[in-house]
């Protein structure tokens, strides 16, 4: 299981005018895991889904799923990969039915009987063209096709937008589901939905302004990694002071405040020992440290990336 499937190494995207969407962003998800991608609107998600499905040229970088890159795999990969894009157009004359039809003509995987029962829980009216169907039923029908493709990679980009708590939590369960059929699939998806991420997500990766802050197993994460906040004496945080292994700080006035990756607790020793500093640290959960990490003024004087 600890081998990855999905690898991204110094990925880049920038686009005409100069935007950089992406910069020098690493990735590796192991093989039979739920990969969840966070990030504030703007972040670079969907842009790194979109290169590592071949839809977009990088930059500068390499990107590969399942040990190709999908600018030149062959089909015989291409069919162990699905992909739900945010914004995904279906055919507005053609109902779900006659899609999968369609499909289980040309994917040798194809699951006809996962079809119905997909139809069946998320409450899918087969026979209703796509544009008879509001936006979360449209979703519904796209993430349907593609878990009944039967790949063994699939990357959603916001799975649960615009789905209502039910259609949501049935979701969830199909990720697991899916997981469970052999042992060897792989799920990358993007969210906002914190909550959703924590229930089926083992691994967790947090995007800000197109590179990895952090990620890893998400039990790991918070296990060692605190919020730390100094007092010193006086009315000024040092100049130049930094806590090993901070992700990120801000100073107001002589209180310093950082999310620190702490790999032996004891680290903290020489800094409690310290005369006159009041040296406490917190535990976070991933919405916590989701917020500390990215909720910070751009201008914040002392601004660190590991």
């Amino acid at each position: 299981m600890n081998d990855p499937v999905i690898l991204a190494h110094d990925l880049a995207k920038t686009f005409h005018g100069g935007h950089i969407a992406v910069n020098g962003l690493d990735l590796s998800v192991p093989r039979g895991c739920v990969y969840g991608l966070i990030g504030r609107n703007g972040a670079g998600k969907t842009t790194t889904l979109r290169m590592l499905m071949g839809l977009l040229h990088p930059t500068r970088g390499s990107a590969s799923l399942l040990g190709h890159s999908m600018w030149t795999a062959p089909r015989a990969i291409r069919q162990r990969i699905a992909y739900v894009s945010q914004e995904h157009q279906l055919p507005a004359a053609r109902c779900t039915a006659q899609m999968c039809l369609d499909l289980a003509k040309v994917h040798d995987r194809w699951d006809m009987a996962a079809a119905g029962r997909l139809a069946d829980r998320f409450g899918i009216r087969t026979d209703a063209p796509m544009a008879a169907l509001s936006g979360g039923e449209q979703r519904k029908v796209a993430v349907l096709l593609a878990i009944a493709s039967c790949p063994d990679v699939l990357i959603l980009d916001e799975p649960a937008a615009g789905l209502d708590p039910i259609a949501r939590r049935h979701l969830l369960e199909e990720f697991i589901e899916f997981l469970g059929d052999g042992g060897e699939r792989t799920v990358l998806f993007s969210t906002h939905i914190i909550e959703d991420l924590e229930r089926v997500a083992e691994h967790v990766g947090i995007i800000d302004r197109g590179r990895m802050v952090t990620g890893g197993r998400i039990d790991d994460l918070q296990a060692g990694t605190r919020r730390v906040q100094i007092i010193f004496p006086g009315t000024a945080v040092p100049e130049g002071f930094r806590i090993p292994g901070t992700l990120r700080s801000h100073s107001d006035g002589a209180v310093l405040t950082a999310v620190v990756r702490l790999d032996n607790p004891a680290t903290l020793d020489p800094l409690r020992a310290q005369p006159g500093l009041r040296v406490t640290d917190f535990p976070l959960g991933v919405q916590d440290l989701f917020i500390d990490l990215l909720d910070q003024p751009t201008t914040a004087p002392a601004l660190a990336w590991t």
